[in-house]
């Protein structure tokens, strides 16, 4: 966007700041005002959003507000204003290719540093009772010892939300495998069934995934599905391998990398690790602090980490 002729001198270049690749639109500094951030249903997407927004916050002095959406939701509304930034992104390809490639209405803020793994899980103590569960190809031995009211008479695979990126309903019907996909509705729905499994000996095979607090707690092992490889995946319905590795990234509205300033400047630069998400996500669940008390802490004990983040 090109400045009025009648800016001159220092405060053009004040206003002009460097977009972050060549695709990108070029930002111009607005005044300070409202950042809108949508929040997602897991305590990881939670606990970055509270983060960043108590960056947005108190060193930049922006508004934030917040509300809570379902996934592919979020992205419909970054055209009309309703929402600026998706903290956290996993994969959604065809998303990305609606939104950003078509519509031109959305664009990646760059990667959040966090490495993401999805896949299937059991607590520690099975595998210690029964070593060879770990490798699908003898799931189905042991397809009784996960038989629940809701399976049947096949076993269950437990998963979450099922807005949830998951493939597990094809994996079951393209391996082979007598098991049913049974959906708990929600993350924490997860952990508690992970928790009670763990300290009942109680067999679980369930979804889950990483950056996660809950495995600094609990003991799992994941399972060994068909090695990924690229491609694999493209059918929906032919997906018979493991979920790729997920670098999770940032996704933000066309409007607001056009005229969000430091606010989108801040929000590109975030970058951090699993272990940081874990550690606010954890205080957040385990200390019972408010999201923005979760995160001042980590603020206070990590300047060194998000010192660089602040726009000069």
């Amino acid at each position: 966007m090109t400045p009025p002729k009648t800016l001159v001198g220092p405060l053009v270049a004040a206003l002009l700041l460097t977009a972050c690749s060549s695709g990108e639109p070029t930002t111009t500094a607005r005044a300070k005002g409202t950042v809108n951030i949508d929040i997602h249903a897991w305590v990881g997407y939670e606990a970055q959003a509270a983060v960043m927004a108590y960056l947005l916050k108190h060193e930049l002095g922006y508004e934030v507000k917040t509300r809570t959406m379902k996934e592919a939701d979020s992205w419909k509304d970054f055209e009309s204003g309703k929402v600026d930034v998706i903290v956290e992104n996993w994969g959604h390809n065809d998303l990305k290719q609606e939104y950003i490639e078509k519509r031109k209405v959305a664009l990646s803020a760059g990667l959040t540093g966090n490495k993401g793994v999805i896949g299937w899980y059991v607590p520690e103590w099975m595998v210690k009772k029964y070593p060879d569960i770990t490798d699908y190809r003898n799931l189905n031995k042991y397809a009784r010892l996960f038989r629940t009211e809701k399976s049947g008479n096949a076993g269950q695979v437990l998963d979450g939300d099922p807005t949830f990126v998951t493939n597990d309903e094809a994996l079951v019907k393209n391996l082979g495998l007598n098991y049913r996909v049974v959906y708990s509705g929600s993350e924490d729905a997860l952990i508690k069934a992970a928790e009670a499994a763990t300290k009942n000996r109680r067999p679980l095979l369930m979804y889950f995934y990483e950056p996660q607090w809950l495995f600094t707690k609990v003991k799992l092992v994941k399972i060994a599905l068909p090695a990924y490889a690229v491609g694999c995946d493209n059918d929906a319905a032919k997906v018979a391998c493991d979920y790729p590795p997920y670098l999770l990234d940032k996704i933000v509205s066309r409007r607001f990398a056009e005229t969000g300033g430091p606010a989108y400047e801040l929000v590109r630069n975030f970058n951090w690790t699993n272990d940081d998400q874990n550690s606010v996500a954890s205080d957040m669940i385990n200390e019972r602090l408010p999201a923005e008390e979760a995160a001042k802490r980590w603020v206070d004990e990590n300047e060194i980490v998000w010192k660089d983040w602040i726009p000069r």
